[in-house]
């Protein structure tokens, strides 16, 4: 606190960081519970021969947000894996990742950085059909990259070391970035893959569409099941919301450790005025009952023992107010009786 019983800059810039945080933690938290509360609210449909049925009987042939869970099946071509033998799928993700250290000049410190430097994402169309055989409905999976958690399994995976010189590795040290190497990774959604999604279901004409939803509500196409998908959401709901309390807390206990020194800091003001006008008042009736003689000598005594004359200068307030005695018999750290700034040296005063 400063002097005057504001609070610092310090503090100032520690309070509002505590409250943007806090705030933007439970804006978060409030993000994550309406989506949890969107999945769980979404409705469980059955891939089965009744599925157009009950589309037909749902208000524009349509239900807004429905949970369908089947197997993946593509509708005329499929994608080869470059590196796997008889791997097929319906969507392929190769991507080029650089990993290199990078020399942190704060922490004084070599830190793993990464970068994608190259990936490229093919997709052929496809469906999801009912895991048992023999059943003809299938659901044809409309902008599956545009979903949030597309469950693509990694089938290759290497990473290539750098090769380098000793002029190269000399070049990189001064440079403050050392190249590790490339790693390559192949991710595809296999065709017979297990995969939920949750989406708008649409019948339309004779196909039923699973296509992104309206109203600003999340598109899954996950590899786990639905149960498993809705259990780590609600887990993500609880850690945010855990943050929030934490952060929470902390901004109020700021807010509450700065009230709490503004209002000491206060009610020390007070006691020293009073005690400044206590001492006023006892050396007036002191001097309206001195002889002329002594009234001057009471002038100028000290203040706390009114018996010796003033003889410290104490900086960096200025007061002059105390005796040698007085000053060195002050409790440590030193302070001025009269402001209660700290004494950071003292003149002698000499009277002549």
């Amino acid at each position: 606190m400063e002097s005057g019983g504001r609070p610092s800059l310090g503090q100032f810039i520690l309070l509002g960081t505590s409250s943007v945080v806090t705030a933007v933690l439970y804006s978060l938290y409030r993000q994550k519970a309406q989506v949890a509360q969107e999945l769980k609210g979404a409705k469980r449909i059955h891939l089965g021969e009744d599925l157009k049925s009950i589309l037909s009987e749902a208000p524009g042939k349509c239900v807004p947000y429905a949970v369908i869970e089947g197997a993946v099946r593509s509708v005329k071509e499929t994608l080869n894996s470059q590196f796997v033998e008889n791997c097929k799928g319906v969507i392929q993700r190769l991507t080029l990742q650089e990993h290199k250290m990078v020399w942190n000049r704060t922490t004084r410190l070599w830190n793993d950085c990464s970068k994608i430097i190259h990936q490229r994402t093919n997709v052929v169309p496809f469906d999801l059909v009912p895991h048992e055989d023999g059943m003809d409905v299938a659901v044809r999976v409309l902008k599956p990259l545009d979903s949030l958690d597309l469950g693509l399994e990694t089938v290759y995976e290497k990473f290539h070391p750098s090769v380098q010189s000793f002029t190269d590795v000399i070049g990189h040290y001064i440079s403050g970035e050392q190249p590790k190497g490339v790693q390559e990774t192949e991710e595809m959604l296999k065709v017979g893959a297990a995969l939920t999604g949750v989406g708008e279901l649409v019948l339309d004409s004779s196909s039923i569409r699973l296509q992104p939803p309206k109203q600003g509500m999340q598109y899954y196409l996950s590899s786990q099941d639905f149960d498993s998908l809705l259990q780590r959401q609600e887990s993500s709901v609880r850690l945010w919301k855990v943050l929030t309390l934490v952060f929470g807390f902390a901004t109020c206990a700021t807010l509450f450790f700065i009230l709490r020194k503004q209002y000491v800091q206060r009610r020390e003001r007070l006691r020293l005025q009073q005690m400044e006008e206590a001492f006023r008042e006892h050396e007036a009736q002191l001097l309206s009952r001195a002889n002329p003689e002594d009234r001057e000598s009471l002038k100028n005594a000290c203040v706390m023992c009114l018996s010796s004359f003033r003889s410290c200068v104490f900086l960096e307030c200025g007061h002059v107010c105390s005796c040698a005695e007085c000053y060195h018999a002050l409790p440590e750290p030193k302070r001025c009786p009269i402001c209660r700034q700290a004494i950071t040296r003292v003149i002698p005063l000499y009277n002549s």
